[in-house]
């Protein structure tokens, strides 16, 4: 079961109703008046995560972005930083009647809160929180070259890793207004580098199964409302277990991997044992 809660009625839903095995999601972009910003993009990416969600409980989904027609440069920066950010490529309509392309009626609408919904009916409603950025300090890669693809000819850094910026947002609830700064974008990188390397580590040693709890309790958490910032303590508490096997924790991040879409598993095979000394 996968429920979210309507912001129209504040109570918890669930999507889409049973017995039905398809959610059809509609993601609304807001209004691009002088350039692509950082909540154009934080509304695919909960539409991403309530698609994998659903995909992950065993759903089939199919996953519409209305938009206001776009110039073809906006429209390819739009596909440019959405596969940055790994959010799978929804199918782009105009404004009005997504129903055509989803095959009937919205189950769920993803809109930015604060956007004029007057247009939408049916559905449960998912409204998204606003995210701003402040300037960073010096020697922190800039997260405006990975949230403004109005600049496609900026280098990035590789240490500035697109994925980072998703970590950041998904650290938040997704209706909370989030600020993107350069020591949160610092400690995403971080956190990302250390967990690449800790499953490529305990990816060497030998398989084990998700222990049960963890299984449980971590599907509960995204199944009640998207609750991902849950998911992502988790994994940091199970990170540092000493009671849960390697071969556990590397299924565990690589199943939930799934929904958090963060190449937790990378670096897998790109690093050799210890060589073992030779027997006397």
């Amino acid at each position: 079961m996968l429920r979210i809660a309507d912001t129209r009625t504040g109570h918890l839903v669930e999507v889409p109703a049973a017995p039905r095995r398809l959610l059809r999601s509609c993601i609304h972009l807001p209004v691009i008046d002088t350039g692509i910003g950082p909540v154009h993009l934080r509304v695919p990416l909960v539409g991403d995560v309530l698609a994998r969600t659903a995909e992950l409980n065993g759903l089939q989904v199919v996953t519409v972005l209305t938009t206001a027609d776009l110039t073809p440069d906006r429209t390819r920066a739009l596909d440019r930083v959405m596969a940055v950010l790994g959010i799978h490529p929804p199918v782009v309509v105009g404004t009005h009647h997504p129903d055509a392309a989803l095959g009937g009626p919205a189950d769920v609408h993803v809109i930015a809160q604060g956007a004029d919904t007057g247009d939408v009916t049916g559905g449960g409603r998912i409204e998204v929180g606003p995210v701003s950025t402040v300037l960073l300090e010096e020697g922190v890669p800039d997260p405006g070259h990975l949230l403004s693809p109005d600049r496609p000819d900026v280098l990035v850094p590789e240490t500035a890793d697109p994925l980072a910026v998703r970590l950041l947002l998904l650290h938040h609830p997704y209706a909370t207004p989030v600020t993107v700064t350069g020591a949160a974008l610092a400690e995403a990188r971080r956190t990302l580098r250390q967990w690449r390397q800790q499953v490529a580590d305990w990816a060497q040693e030998p398989s084990r199964p998700i222990p049960a709890d963890l299984l449980r309790d971590s599907h509960a958490a995204l199944a009640d409302d998207l609750d991902v910032a849950a998911v992502l303590d988790l994994l940091a508490d199970v990170a540092g277990r000493s009671d849960v096997p390697s071969g556990a924790k590397f299924e565990t991040f690589a199943h939930l991997d799934r929904v958090l879409g963060l190449d937790l598993v990378r670096d897998v095979g790109h690093q050799r044992r210890p060589e073992r000394p030779a027997p006397r």
